[in-house]
């Protein structure tokens, strides 16, 4: 579970961020893919350099404890970004935008959580080939 700061959970309302779907929890134990969307500011391409490399921290953390499998902008139009999680629960995923710099300071208007069901890829949670 990812350590939160003091006060850090009622910021959740704040962020206008949300958990789509939420009543999709898996099993414990099995872990499912996740998609973490920010609708970023029409500023963000200007002032994310003073925030990247905290940005950048905390995600190639996730990635090295095996929660994040892929991230990164949208290109032209920089509008959007899209984070791939690999995780038992929803809330790990929210909770990582929660402490994002990037969400902390403006960049990002609003976040979303979903479960994505992956049935095709040698990384897909639940293969499924035809026939």
């Amino acid at each position: 579970m990812v350590a939160m700061p003091d006060g850090m959970l009622a910021l959740l309302p704040r962020l206008s961020g949300r958990i789509d779907a939420p009543g999709q929890v898996p099993s414990p134990g099995v872990f499912v893919h996740f998609l973490l969307t920010y609708d970023l500011a029409p500023d963000y391409l200007e002032r994310r350099g003073e925030f990247r490399d905290a940005h950048l921290a905390l995600a190639w953390e996730a990635q090295e404890r095996g929660e994040l499998i892929l991230a990164g902008a949208m290109a032209e139009p920089a509008d959007k970004a899209v984070l791939v999680f690999d995780c038992e629960t929803a809330e790990l995923v929210q909770l990582f935008a929660a402490r994002d710099p990037y969400v902390l300071n403006g960049l990002v208007r609003a976040f979303h959580v979903r479960q994505w069901n992956t049935v095709v890829g040698d990384l897909a949670t639940n293969p499924v080939r035809p026939g």
